[in-house]
């Protein structure tokens, strides 16, 4: 499905935590960890779990920078 979202990162789901109506989902994308909460249903019609090849579509009107 073509996206408009430029900012699309392949990762892998380290974690998801189901809670009553939202989940949880942490994707390891190289050395970095990007945690994402969506609702319980999306996750649960993904199938998300651990060890999934996902990719990450971040469409943000903000990013933050900081540098050390």
């Amino acid at each position: 499905m073509p996206l408009s979202a430029r900012n699309q990162l392949s990762g892998t789901v380290r974690e998801v935590h189901l809670g009553n109506i939202m989940a949880r989902v942490v994707v390891q994308v190289g050395e970095n960890r990007i945690e994402s909460v969506i609702t319980r249903r999306s996750a649960e019609d993904l199938a998300l779990k651990e060890g999934d090849a996902v990719t990450v579509v971040i469409k943000s009107t903000s990013v933050m920078v900081h540098k050390d």
